[in-house]
Formats: structure tokens, C-alpha cells, sequence
């Protein structure tokens, strides 16, 4: 029912017209709503909304505090584990409604995103290299890496407002372990392993492909 109804009843009440069939004729409300009205007329003089007749908000504002800290403490915590810290406080509310306020406030929650660790200096270095190596004979230059491979990507997603959060991935040697060569004119075969890197085995290494960069860099 609108406001401009209520007003218009209310009038019509206040200038002696108090028939329900009469006043149902001239606001157009159901006869069953007008009977409603008019026992709040009654009761209170007016037509306006008590207010504090419906359902008791569960999460207060203690709970929201309390919210905010455990996120804060923990991105990765899960709804179920909140509603069971906020229980513990004497608080119940199911993870469901803690999930729907969380979205309300503004809260995602996903994997952060992943970046390599590489800052601004070692940019400025590489970009200083290249430009000392301008003229170099790239027709006769292999460049040889090695790089790890996890194999199970990070699954923890994370609660954040705003930007979403950037997670830095060192290399992590415990995984499987690649190196791979490459030149103007091609790339060795990939090799994988798992032990550490160190200066006899990356000799071992380029023994072993030595047939393969002496065909890529022209036999010579």
C-alpha cells in the first residue's frame, strides 16, 4: 500500500468520513485492508510504520567487529569457521547469512593473483644488458634457463575489498625442475629434473646437449 493511500484515507478519516464501505469506494483499497487501517487509527491516530516490528538483524555490530578481526587475522578463513568463532562468542549465525553480509560489505573472496618476484630494479638491469648487447652476434648465441613447474596450483581463496590481492610466487625448487635451450634458428630438447642446480650438474647438462647446440649454432 502506498503512502499517497494512507494519506488520502487518513483524510477522508479525519473529515468524518469513517464508513469501511464508503472509504473502500473512494481509495480504491480492499475493504479487508481498510478494517486493518482503521484499527491502527484507532489504536494510534495514525497511519504511519512503528517501526521495530520485524525480524532482529543477527549479525549486530559486535559480530560485524568481530568479523572484520578474523578476516583481517586470517584472508583465507571460510564462512563455516566464522560462525563458529562468532558461536563461541555467544553469537549464532549460520555461515550462509555471514556470507551474504560479507558480499553486502563489500567482501570477495578469490585466488590472489599470481606474479612473478621480479621489482623494478631488476628491470632497470635487464633493459640496461640489453642495451649492451645491441649488436651482439645473436645468430651465434644460445641462451640456456631452467625454471620449476608446480604441479598443483594454489587453491586458497582469499577475502578482500576492493583491488584484488597480488600473490608473489618465488621459484619453488622442490618441484619439477626444466631446462631448455633456444637460439635464432631453434631450441634443444627439454630436460627435466629434480635435484639442485649446481655448477658441476649444469656442466652434465650442456655435455649432454652439446650434439644438439652445435647443430643449432651452425656446426661451428
Amino acid at each position: 500500500m502506498t503512502k499517497a493511500c494512507d494519506n488520502a484515507l487518513l483524510s477522508l478519516w479525519n473529515n468524518g468520513i469513517q464508513n469501511p464501505k464508503e472509504l473502500c469506494k473512494l481509495t480504491k483499497i480492499p475493504l479487508s485492508t481498510i478494517y486493518k487501517k482503521i484499527k491502527k487509527i484507532k489504536k494510534s491516530g495514525s497511519l504511519k510504520h512503528a517501526g521495530g516490528n520485524g525480524r532482529p538483524k543477527k549479525i549486530t555490530e559486535s559480530a560485524i567487529r568481530a568479523l572484520g578481526q578474523y578476516i583481517r587475522h586470517d584472508t583465507s578463513i571460510s564462512t563455516r569457521t566464522l560462525s563458529r568463532k562468532l558461536e563461541n562468542t555467544g553469537i549464532e549465525v549460520s555461515y550462509k547469512t555471514i556470507g551474504r553480509h560479507l558480499s553486502n560489505a563489500g567482501y570477495k573472496k578469490k585466488l590472489p593473483k599470481a606474479t612473478p618476484m621480479l621489482t623494478e630494479t631488476h628491470k632497470l638491469k635487464r633493459v640496461e644488458w640489453a642495451r649492451q648487447h645491441l649488436n651482439d652476434r645473436w645468430d651465434k648465441t644460445m641462451f640456456t634457463d631452467e625454471t620449476a613447474f608446480q604441479l598443483f596450483r594454489n587453491t586458497v581463496e582469499r577475502w578482500y575489498k576492493g583491488e584484488r590481492p597480488v600473490h608473489r610466487l618465488p621459484k619453488d625448487r622442490t618441484k619439477i625442475m626444466a631446462w631448455d635451450g633456444f637460439c635464432s634458428t631453434g631450441k634443444t630438447s627439454l630436460f627435466c629434473f629434480r635435484q639442485i642446480m649446481n655448477a658441476e650438474f649444469y656442466v652434465e647438462i650442456l655435455h649432454e646437449h652439446t650434439p644438439e647446440m652445435f647443430q643449432l649454432l651452425g656446426g661451428r
